[in-house]
Formats: structure tokens, C-alpha cells, sequence
């Protein structure tokens, strides 16, 4: 008989085509997830992937199955969640997923506020970009995901907590710290720095400026906007930054934070989940917490 954890292996198997990260994403070692696969194979008498020294291969009754896994492994996590929408507020714990340019912020003013209304809730976060996310709360690996708008979510239920705009970092020596804001066409003129691709901050950026995609110099494509706030500490070009994240900047004397001379809001935070999701309740009981540590995050 096979088991709801080797399908949770098979499943991050396909996803990765690589056992060494599926492994670590199922937070085990690498053999035992082979074992598991190889259990679960032998069980249904077929070859679900096809392996070598270079690559895993999904094979044609492996598709079909996976699939019909796919299934299986989000009505089990539904069924766990309708569980626990019968019990008392938040009684059980929910993992909920954080976008880069959000969880360092955003976490150190929720947690807190989520800890002292709930303090036997348990939030298991997950930090990855946008796309990821999406992806997880499709599947039933998250629960829930606080991710940026606009951003495509037409299969999910979204729950907006609020909007925030962007500031430019500048170093107190660059000719733009005394301007009481910044357009993008002055922007467009100076040494900028953005994250890479695969980051909906800087698509976010590119739409509100109106920006050439090749906007940004390119040699920072796989940078974390902390790495781009200290390049910009040493007055190697300027970048962009979210409103919630002004409170952190105040530890860097040297630097500025500029308002962005562009239509407002330049972004909204939203609560990510599956139709029909069973703990709704729940979630809105969520909601008005992280709606209150928005406005508390955004405060100097």
C-alpha cells in the first residue's frame, strides 16, 4: 500500500526533476526519499521517473500518475483542513508563505502581534518569490501566501490587507538626496539597481515607472534587495525599496528615502488561498491581524 508521504516524495520529485532538492524541500535525506520513490514504485508495479547521472525523467504512465497523485494529495490536505475548521479559533497551526521583498519587514511587526492574540498558534513560514507561492497554495503545500499585486491569481481567493508605496535609497553624496521626491525619468539617468527577474518588486517598479525591461544594471540580476541597500550604503548606485521596510532603514544614517514621484499605490499586499478554502474563518480571524501590522510596519 502506498502512503500519503511517498506521494508528497513523488510529487516534489516531479516538480524539481532532481532528488537531492526534492529531498530538501521534503526536509529528509536523500536516500531515504530514493527509498520511499522505490517502495512506491515497486508497490504499484510500474517506473514513475527514469534516472541517470544527468537528469530525472518523468515517464508516460508516470505523467498519469502524477496527476491523479496531485489529486490525491490536496483532497488529504483538505480534508485534514476541514478537520480543523471545527475546532476552536486558530487552534491549529497554518503554513503560510512570504514573498522576499515582504517577510523580512513585514515578519518582525506580525509575529508578534499574531503571537500575543494567539499564543498557542503556530505559523510555519515559507519565503520564496511570487511564482513559487502560487504554486504551493495551488497543491495544498501552503495553506495561505502573502504575496504583491497585481500578480496573476485568477484560480485563488484573494484577500487584499493593504497598499504601500515605493522609496528611492540614495546616499547622502548623490546629487538627488536634497530633491523631496523622484521621478522616473530622473531615476532612468542614474546608476539603478534592481532585483533580477523571477522578483514581482521589480516588475511592480517597471510598470509603476514605465520602465524598459533591460531597466537596472544587470550585474545585480541575482541580488537580495539587502545586498542592493548595502551596495547602495556605499554609494555604488541607488535602488528602490517598499514603504514597510523605511523603519529598518533608519540603522543607515547616510542613506535617504525619497518618495517615488510616480501614480499611487504602487503595490498591495494580499492573503493568497484555494477556493473554497475550510478554514475561512480562521483566516479572516488572520487577516485583521496582518492588516493592523501593515500599518504598524509602515510607521517611523
Amino acid at each position: 500500500m502506498i502512503t500519503l508521504r511517498q506521494i508528497q516524495f513523488a510529487l516534489a520529485v516531479a516538480r524539481h526533476k532532481h532528488f537531492k532538492r526534492a529531498a530538501e524541500e521534503c526536509n529528509i535525506s536523500q536516500s531515504a526519499l530514493s527509498l520511499g520513490i522505490a517502495e512506491m514504485e515497486k508497490n504499484l508495479g510500474v517506473s514513475i521517473f527514469e534516472r541517470n547521472n544527468k537528469q530525472v525523467v518523468v515517464t508516460p504512465i508516470g505523467e498519469e500518475l502524477i496527476q491523479r497523485a496531485e489529486k490525491i494529495f490536496l483532497d488529504a490536505q483538505q480534508l485534514v483542513e476541514r478537520a480543523h475548521a471545527g475546532q476552536k479559533d486558530l487552534g491549529f497551526g497554518m503554513s503560510i508563505g512570504f514573498i522576499p521583498t515582504i517577510a523580512p519587514f513585514y515578519l518582525p511587526v506580525l509575529l508578534p502581534i499574531v503571537r500575543e492574540a494567539y499564543p498557542k498558534f503556530e505559523m510555519n513560514v515559507v519565503e520564496k518569490t511570487s511564482e513559487h507561492l502560487v504554486n504551493m497554495v495551488q497543491t495544498g503545500r501552503l495553506d495561505a501566501a502573502v504575496i504583491a499585486l497585481p500578480y496573476d491569481t485568477s484560480s485563488l481567493e484573494v484577500s487584499t490587507i493593504g497598499d504601500e508605496n515605493f522609496f528611492i535609497l540614495v546616499h547622502e553624496d548623490n546629487s538627488l538626496s536634497k530633491e523631496k521626491k523622484i521621478s522616473p525619468a530622473k531615476l532612468k539617468k542614474q546608476p539603478l539597481m534592481l532585483l533580477g527577474d523571477g522578483h514581482c518588486l521589480r516588475d511592480h517598479i517597471m510598470e509603476v515607472c514605465k520602465f524598459q525591461r533591460n531597466t537596472g544594471q544587470d550585474m545585480f540580476r541575482d541580488a537580495s534587495l539587502n545586498t542592493l541597500v548595502q551596495l547602495t550604503l556605499n554609494n555604488m548606485g541607488l535602488t528602490l525599496v517598499p514603504e514597510m521596510a523605511l523603519s529598518q532603514m533608519s540603522a543607515y544614517p547616510n542613506l535617504k528615502e525619497i518618495p517615488l514621484d510616480a501614480p499611487t499605490p504602487h503595490r498591495t499586499l494580499a492573503i493568497i488561498t484555494r477556493p473554497n478554502y475550510p478554514r475561512a474563518a480562521d483566516m479572516n480571524l488572520l487577516l485583521d491581524l496582518f492588516k493592523q501590522a501593515l500599518i504598524d510596519s509602515k510607521m517611523k
